[in-house]
C-alpha cells in the first residue's frame, strides 16, 4: 500500500511539474487579443480588472510604447488590440 501511495505522489508531482514546464514554454502569437486576455496573461494573480489597469498603467508609463501605440491607431478605451499593436507590446515589455 506504501509503495502505491508512493507511485501515486510520484505522478501527481510529475504532471504538476510537466503542467508548470508547458506553461513556460508558451510561445506568444502575435494576432490580436482583447486587452482582458493580454493583461490577465501578464498578471494571472489579480483580477482582471485589475491587471487591465495595470497593463494600462504600463502603457502609460512606456513613453516609446506609448509613442508607438499611438501611431498604430491606439486608444486608451478600445478593447482589443491589433495584431501590430500586440507586437509592439512585446517588443517593449516582454512576452507575458
Amino acid at each position: 500500500m506504501l509503495k502505491f501511495i508512493c507511485m501515486i505522489q510520484v505522478l501527481f508531482v510529475s504532471l504538476k511539474v510537466t503542467k508548470t514546464l508547458t506553461h513556460m514554454v508558451k510561445e506568444w502569437e502575435i494576432r490580436p487579443y482583447y486587452k482582458n486576455e493580454l493583461a490577465q496573461a501578464y498578471a494571472p494573480e489579480i483580477s482582471q480588472k485589475a491587471a487591465v489597469n495595470r497593463l494600462s498603467l504600463w502603457i502609460k508609463l512606456n513613453n516609446p510604447l506609448f509613442e508607438a501605440l499611438l501611431s498604430t491607431g491606439y486608444q486608451s478605451n478600445q478593447r482589443v488590440f491589433t495584431s501590430r499593436q500586440v507586437e509592439l507590446i512585446f517588443k517593449y515589455l516582454g512576452e507575458p
